[in-house]
């Protein structure tokens, strides 16, 4: 809000009305605006400077401004007082409007300070249950108080697990994707391809291949299958791992690649085993390869 100036004359209808009480009340004290202060300082300057010169109330006639050839209108020259009410009701709006700012302004700091406590609230809460002593237990009898906190005592560390052979992990993630523990599957998988290098690690990558398949991670599962061929183009597991390709593939519903490793795998192997070639018509049919 900018200031508006304020003649004498306009000074002295606003006292003369009671404006002078208003902008000076309790109210008016609890703005915290510079325009309004200054307003209100301008105000109670000009009813000192009309004071001083009325006799503290009765206004006498203003002088005209120097310089000017013209007296300053009188209170009753028509449609000066309506101007001078529009004014006053002016700056009260404006007041108003003012106020309503700043309670909108309050409020909002009182919402933000609400959330930052219960936000600190809630930190000191998870401090205190992840790092916090355990109290101790009341006593059993004889009416005596609460026991002390006890000291937290540190956790033990986790003994490493045992070593197992290339043959034992493979037989334990095979154990557990026959009981569709797909996750202990893919660890016992994991745990033997990030081992030394050995034959068994083949088998390690079709039995990742399986452990995804079972998880619905089939695009992973494609490459796992993918990779197992390629560690062993000849090996017995290359038929299987062309197929579990193809599988992927399909329920991902890619059917020309699946074909495309169907078709890999009946040149590579015109002759696979029996299940592998029931397999293989299985999901030719499927895909609807030609």
């Amino acid at each position: 809000m900018r200031s508006v100036p304020i003649t004498r004359v306009q000074a002295a209808l606003l006292l003369g009305l009671g404006c002078g009480p208003w902008f000076s009340s309790p109210a008016a004290a609890q703005m915290e605006s510079r325009e309004a202060i200054s307003l209100q300082n301008q105000i109670l300057e000009l009813r000192h400077e009309i004071e001083q010169g009325g006799g503290g109330g009765n206004a006498q006639p203003v002088a005209p401004p120097i310089g000017g050839g013209q007296a300053a209108p009188s209170l009753d020259q028509s449609g000066l007082a309506p101007q001078l009410l529009d004014r006053v009701q002016t700056l009260e709006q404006q007041v108003r409007d003012m106020r309503g700012e700043l309670d909108q302004l309050t409020n909002q700091v009182q919402t933000q300070n609400a959330a930052l406590s219960k936000q600190i609230s809630d930190m000191n809460f998870a401090m205190q249950q992840n790092g916090g002593a355990v109290p101790g237990a009341a006593a059993a009898s004889g009416g005596g108080g609460p026991l002390p906190p006890a000291a937290a005592t540190p956790a033990a560390p986790a003994a490493p697990p045992p070593h197992r052979t290339p043959e034992a992990t493979l037989a334990a993630g095979n154990a557990a994707l026959a009981r569709h523990d797909y996750a202990a599957a893919q660890s016992a998988a994991q745990e033997v391809l990030s081992g030394p290098r050995s034959p068994r690690q083949v088998d390690a990558q079709f039995l990742l291949g399986q452990s995804l398949a079972g998880q619905r991670q089939y695009q992973q599962s494609a490459v796992a299958y993918y990779d197992a061929y390629n560690r062993a183009p000849r090996s017995g597991r290359a038929p299987d791992a062309l197929l579990g390709v193809s599988a992927s593939m399909l329920a991902l519903g890619d059917k020309p690649s699946a074909c495309q490793a169907l078709a890999k795998m009946h040149a590579e192997f015109p002759q696979p085993a029996p299940r592998a070639k029931a397999a293989y018509a299985s999901l030719r049919g499927r895909a609807g390869c030609h």
